[in-house]
């Protein structure tokens, strides 16, 4: 693949801390039962999990920095990786009694019996998502944006307006891809991509203008996998609600209150605050002007 990649120091140098605003109105926080009082209610020995004494996570293949590092889930070091052993451990589960297996972005949300216990791959609570899935209270709020090389026809861009007459792509499945059709609205069809890598790619290749990720991706890949790439901008919040990240379940998952309660857990703590301080530092994007629509609810 000739996106390089280089050390993670690289960007250790970037300063402050992602000040992330909530960008869109197709999410919502997941409203499912209400969560245990205490972590009584949690206690290993007593939850269903697939493999009694285990508990089993999903991710996707290849596993991105900064969620996580050198594609090994397992080693506890990028934001998801290490936001899953947290979860573990508030409901009682050591390091080695996680297990990790590999799940598509789209098979993840799809109708159907699951392979996990819980899933973490930068999935959007939806309410189409909801309709097939469980989703526990959202760890992360997250914004897209678009990253382009320096000497792209949208470089300097300031306003959707002006990305209309882009070639843009994103990864298959993603937000990412409904922003820029709902949000964008280009005048080309975008291009649309089996993972993130093939993107990136395709954007250095001069394939196209810009690629639509997360905030925390664009960061990194403009710091740390382009020699010549910057984030363009992020999307202002669109109607109401956030677009925040959480953890998939199966429709009707009995470990959801519990999972929802060592995330409530571990955000009044503090400890998820540090955790996205550890790995998801970064300087402020620009936002872009105009926008005017929302993006779909599926």
């Amino acid at each position: 693949m000739p996106v390089k990649n280089r050390p993670l120091l690289a960007i250790a140098g970037m300063a402050a801390l992602l000040a992330l605003a909530g960008c869109a109105s197709e999410t919502s926080t997941s409203a499912g039962s209400a969560s245990p009082a205490s972590s009584a209610d949690c206690s290993t020995g007593a939850l269903p999990t697939l493999t009694n004494g285990k508990l089993t996570i999903g991710t996707d293949k290849p596993a991105y920095p900064p969620y996580f590092i050198d594609d090994d889930p397992s080693n506890g070091k990028g934001f998801e990786s290490a936001v899953a052993y947290a979860v573990a451990g508030k409901l009682g589960y050591a390091t080695e009694d996680v297990t990790w297996v590999t799940v598509p972005f789209n098979k993840s949300y799809a109708p159907g019996d699951k392979d996990f216990d819980f899933d973490i791959n930068q999935v959007s609570i939806t309410p189409k998502r909801e309709q097939a899935v469980d989703f526990s209270d959202g760890y992360y709020t997250v914004n897209q944006a678009v990253v382009a090389q320096q000497d792209s026809p949208i470089a300097n861009a300031t306003s959707v307006e002006e990305l209309k007459g882009a070639k843009l792509g994103a990864q298959v499945g993603t937000t990412s891809l409904e922003f820029i059709q709902n949000v964008v609205q280009p005048d080309a069809e975008p291009q649309v991509y089996n993972d993130t890598n093939d993107a990136k790619s395709a954007l250095e290749a001069g394939q196209i203008d810009g690629i639509v990720v997360d905030v925390p991706t664009a960061y990194y890949v403009t710091a740390v996998e382009f020699d010549n790439a910057k984030i363009v901008g992020q999307f202002q919040a669109q109607g109401e609600g956030n677009e925040e990240f959480g953890l998939l379940m199966a429709k009707g998952s009995p470990l959801k209150p519990c999972v929802d309660w060592a995330v409530q857990e571990l955000q009044q703590s503090g400890e998820l605050q540090d955790i996205q301080d550890k790995w998801l530092a970064g300087e402020s994007a620009p936002y872009f002007g105009g926008a005017s629509s929302s993006p779909s609810t599926s």
